[in-house]
């Protein structure tokens, strides 16, 4: 038989993503598709990784992660968050938010399990879940609101349900859980042996004032969650591929025994320059909220006359750009136009569903030069003008 017809995921092609970065780079088109920076990073952690490897942290770190910088991390917590967490016992250092997602899914899901999450959701999640022999039930979060309908989370909740998935800020409706939505989905299971993986990537990246809701600080949920963060989103440097999750050490154990097998440790010298990084600079990311929300409202500000609506992003380093004045509900119809005509990539959110809705948005990508910016907005306002 040929092997190719066995695959584990059949009907899983490349993401979208690739496509519309790979589809940029062919046509020379802005690319505000996929989430990195076209910027530097600060140079000062470019001089940190390069005196790493200088000093010889070249061979394999620790399976759970350099110890300096788990403290750090540790520290870290506390100082954001009041929070306190033991470094030797709840932190495990990643291969990025990814492979703590997929190692704790591979973790605690197996056959017959049904695993909930919430569509947009980022698009790891289900074959992950698959991959550990498990089904995903997709809540679908509805525009333009993108907001929890937690009677339906209890509905949808079963002897067969072992992990809720939940993201904040939420990639890609660039909305922001709260407080209350943390309670609600403690008290959904309430009683039950259901675990929590929470994705927070993006926890410092909040606009207008809003603060970081966790599931670390909810006290039930810190007792059966993994969350998962990352120093790609926090160091503006997605191609490190260094993250992080905290889980109590009942959980973290059983992580563990994913990732000595997946990754097992993490480039030894990213970890001490990071560690060094955030010794120097403690507090570096309270910057975050300032930078990124001066580009969304740079981009804002800028396409105000054009006719598309930008309902203001809650967190994230996105933008979801609402085209219903211009064009029928169809995200990737209208994303190809504006790739194609106007030479900008964004992307669509109907691949983030199972069961997409009539979609009347797409996500801009904000964590870029203020040129490029500048740039893009000038071309949609142009294809704006072109469409009236």
């Amino acid at each position: 038989m040929d092997t190719f017809h066995r695959s584990k995921l059949p009907d899983v092609g490349t993401t979208i993503f690739t496509v519309m970065s790979r589809r940029a780079r062919e046509l020379g088109a802005l690319n505000l598709g996929q989430g990195f920076p076209d910027y530097e990073i600060d140079p000062r952690l470019t001089e940190l990784v390069a005196a790493a490897m200088t000093q010889g942290h070249n061979q394999y770190a620790p399976m759970e992660g350099l110890m300096s910088l788990r403290e750090r991390i540790a520290h870290k917590l506390a100082s954001s968050y009041g929070l306190t967490v033991d470094p030797d016992s709840q932190v495990t250092v990643t291969v990025g938010a990814t492979e703590a997602i997929y190692s704790a899914i591979q973790a605690v899901v197996g056959p017959g399990d049904e695993v909930i999450a919430f569509d947009p959701a980022y698009d790891s999640y289900e074959p992950a879940v698959r991959l550990a022999g498990g089904r995903c039930i997709r809540l679908r979060l509805m525009p333009p609101g993108f907001r929890y309908d937690w009677d339906e989370v209890r509905a949808a909740i079963n002897d067969r349900t072992r992990l809720v998935l939940f993201n904040t800020p939420h990639n890609p409706a660039c909305t922001a859980a709260t407080t209350e939505d943390f309670n609600a989905l403690a008290e959904a299971i309430r009683g039950r042996d259901i675990l929590v993986l929470s994705d927070e990537v993006y926890e410092h990246v909040l606009y207008d004032g809003r603060r970081h809701a966790s599931a670390l600080m909810q006290p039930e949920l810190a007792e059966k969650s993994f969350t998962v963060f990352s120093f790609g989103k926090t160091l503006h440097s997605t191609g490190l591929r260094v993250g992080y999750c905290i889980a109590p050490a009942v959980l973290t154990r059983e992580l563990r025994k994913v990732h000595q097998f997946n990754t097992f440790s993490i480039a030894h010298a990213l970890q001490h320059a990071i560690a060094a990084y955030m010794t120097e600079k403690p507090d570096a990311w309270r910057a975050l909220p300032a930078f990124f929300q001066a580009k969304r409202d740079r981009v804002r500000a800028a396409l105000e006359a054009s006719g598309f609506r930008l309902p203001p992003a809650q967190g994230t380093f996105f933008q979801l750009l609402d085209f219903s004045e211009f064009f029928p509900p169809d995200d990737v119809g209208f994303a190809e136009r504006l790739l194609t005509e106007a030479g900008v990539a964004t992307i669509p959110l109907s691949p983030f569903y199972a069961r997409p809705p009539a979609l009347s948005v797409v996500r801009l990508c904000i964590a870029k030069r203020d040129a490029t910016l500048d740039e893009a907005v000038f071309r949609i306002n142009g294809f704006a003008t072109r469409l009236r």
